[in-house]
């Protein structure tokens, strides 16, 4: 009896010990609960302060810097920009087309253009001429094959550009149906009684502008050679008078002697020396007059 008593009172304090802890646990984690909340929101607060102290360093060091940049800048100069020039506008097509003289002188008058307009894709497309084989090292520049003469280049482009006909039936044809060389020489062909003049009279302009251009040449060529051949006399003049004054140099030499420098000059025994060959001379021959000497003079200088 006494042990059941026992273990009933060990149970109920037991029970009341486990009552006791749990309330303590739960007392503590309230406790840890309040003081990790109030922890995390003094954390937060004191990182917004220290954020909101930041963006107001962060602005007061803008405000500096810009103040800095304005008061350099009001120190700077500002140049001048000169006004910007008006664009001038791009020329319409009308401008770009080519002049009246131009189509005139390459073959484009009302004829050919009322005779194109009789022509349809048929014309070329049955035209009886075969195809030759094609030349791919000829190139093609503005969109004209250039196996064709210059002045058939230049009417090939103009009337592409002048007779919308043309240029519609080319671009049909080529080069679904023929090729590029093909059709320049039907177009050619079907006109030829209409550009045959313009085309003559095109290269006997240029025959006669080459032969001017090669007369002129010529007369520049002659011109010069006149010049150098009057140089090269007027250098042979001053040569011969260089020659007559050295021969009348070396007559002087010859007839009165090498009579030497000052410096040089002969001493007391060559002074008698010749004083003893002037006597012997003297002696010999006898002075002679002003007028011989003249004479001799004039003869030594027609030997030399």
């Amino acid at each position: 009896m006494d042990l059941w008593e026992r273990a009933r009172s060990f149970a109920g304090e037991a029970a009341k010990r486990s009552q006791e802890l749990s309330l303590e646990a739960a007392k503590r984690s309230s406790v840890l609960v309040s003081e990790t909340a109030k922890k995390s929101k003094e954390i937060f607060s004191e990182t917004a302060i220290k954020s909101r102290e930041m963006a107001a360093e962060a602005t007061k060091q803008a405000d500096l810097l810009a103040g800095q940049i304005m008061h350099l800048a009001s120190d700077i100069p500002v140049p001048s920009i000169p006004p910007i020039p008006a664009i001038s506008p791009l020329p319409s097509a009308a401008e770009s087309e080519p002049d009246a003289a131009e189509l005139e002188r390459y073959g484009i008058t009302d004829d050919l253009r009322e005779f194109v307009n009789g022509m349809t894709i048929s014309t070329f497309r049955d035209f009886p001429l075969q195809d030759e084989p094609e030349m791919s090292d000829v190139p093609t520049v503005s969109n004209v094959r250039q196996d064709l003469n210059e002045w058939q280049a230049r009417h090939a482009t103009l009337v592409l550009s002048a007779v919308k006909e043309i240029s519609k039936f080319r671009y049909e044809l080529c080069p679904r149906y023929m090729k590029e060389r093909k059709f320049w020489r039907v177009y050619f062909l079907l006109v030829n009684n209409y550009v045959t003049p313009y085309e003559t009279k095109y290269f006997e302009e240029l025959k006669v502008k080459a032969e001017e251009e090669k007369m002129v040449a010529q007369k520049e060529i002659s011109q010069t050679s006149q010049t150098t051949t009057s140089e090269q006399k007027d250098m042979k003049v001053p040569s011969k008078t260089s020659t007559s004054s050295n021969r009348e140099q070396d007559l002087d030499v010859f007839l009165l002697g090498d009579l030497g420098s000052d410096d040089e000059g002969p001493d007391a025994g060559d002074d008698d020396e010749l004083d003893d060959d002037f006597d012997k001379i003297d002696g010999a021959s006898g002075l002679e007059s002003d007028g011989d000497e003249d004479k001799k003079a004039e003869n030594a200088k027609e030997l030399l």
